[in-house]
């Protein structure tokens, strides 16, 4: 028989004292507050192993074991004495809940939890033993996937440096000119809901787009028929392997280098198309904009509500032109850089599906 407990009954649970802003970058003690992201601080008001919840903003869970301090809507949950918990367990499962407990948040634009909210879930507790078991395997994958992102991160910051490497000691020699100048810079021609359909030739608005910037399978729910499709070949092209689409808001550098030839077509004023030509490496253009996008966004879009790419601001946009050799031997290593991150990213893939099962199958009802 499953031992049925309520989480307040093996927790001790109190909040931070501290407002966000005491956060110092430069301090010595984690600063843990709402955000996903953990903080530093000067000074430390807890000295605990602990499971942090935020409780509002965006719900998130960590456990920690040392020195710490807190804002005052973090939760602070402590193991009670005299209990045989392991409070690891508790951070899995919690993890595990974090999907019922952003169903139950109330509030307007911030989204918060109360604390009966975590006083009165209903979680199993095993024994001790079983409760170390559970958390050694799931401890296990945490690790396979944090050294997977540690990849990921090490090989992003490698293309940082490859471009340093490579085209930043030539920069002052290169040729500048305006990107308008060199390639053709427009968007497609303007399809009506009215000719759209549920079946036919794949249409893309701006979110699809930004999916596959980052790799992702992307199954379309708008399409345009054949015949549509190709009349508007015929009247002004379609996008080709090379080119590079990218959402009219792009402040993460969302930009797609177009790698099938499957035929789709794409929404007007929010998607924009970078028509290559044999001057300009794709995957060259495509990262000089990624990171010119993620320092100078503020300044090179427009707009009150949304600050939006416009095609005349993309044409007017200064660009270095490296020689086309120079440009296609740097993209040759990005994309065996790009071909390594995919090969992670399908190992993250798995790890996390694994993960997720046995979290399901530990915490599920």
């Amino acid at each position: 028989m499953k031992n049925k407990v309520k989480l307040g009954e093996l927790v001790n649970i109190k909040t931070g004292k501290l407002d966000a802003n005491a956060a110092n970058n430069k301090g010595k003690y984690p600063f843990f507050t709402t955000s996903e992201e953990t903080f530093k601080i000067d000074t430390y008001a807890y000295d605990d192993e602990a499971v942090l919840v935020a409780g509002n903003g965006n719900l998130n869970v960590k456990y920690f074991y040392g020195k710490f301090n807190a804002y005052q809507r973090t939760y602070i949950l402590t193991k009670k004495e005299n209990l045989k918990v392991n409070i690891k367990y508790i951070y899995y499962f919690l993890d595990k809940y974090l999907e019922t407990l952003r169903s139950v948040s109330i509030g307007g634009v911030i989204k918060y939890i109360k604390l009966e909210n975590l006083i009165n879930p209903v979680l199993d507790l095993p024994t001790i033993e079983i409760q170390n078991k559970i958390v050694k395997k799931l401890d296990t994958l945490k690790e396979v996937l944090d050294m997977y992102e540690k990849k990921i991160n090490l090989l992003s910051n490698f293309n940082k440096s490859l471009f340093n490497f490579q085209i930043q000691p030539y920069i002052k020699e290169l040729k500048i000119e305006k990107l308008g100048d060199i390639i053709e810079v427009k968007s497609s021609k303007r399809v009506f809901l009215s000719e759209t359909s549920t079946n036919g030739i794949p249409f893309y608005r701006g979110t699809e787009i930004s999916k596959l910037s980052r790799g992702e399978n992307v199954e379309s729910n708008l399409f345009i028929s054949e015949e549509l499709y190709e009349n508007l070949r015929k009247i002004s092209d379609v996008p080709k392997i090379g080119d590079l689409l990218l959402p009219s808001i792009c402040n993460n550098g969302e930009i797609w280098y177009v790698n099938k030839s499957n035929p789709f077509y794409f929404k007007d004023g929010r998607v924009l198309w970078l028509k290559l030509n044999k001057n300009i490496n794709g995957k060259y253009l495509q990262y000089y904009l990624i990171e010119k996008f993620k320092q100078d966004y503020s300044k090179i879009a427009s707009g009150t509500t949304f600050s939006e790419l416009k095609i005349i601001t993309l044409k007017n946009l200064l660009l270095p032109v490296p020689p086309i050799e120079l440009q296609n031997k740097f993209a040759e290593k990005v994309e065996k850089i790009e071909k390594l991150k995919f090969e992670i990213e399908k190992s993250i893939e798995m790890a996390q599906n694994l993960y997720n099962s046995l979290i399901s199958k530990y915490f599920d009802d």
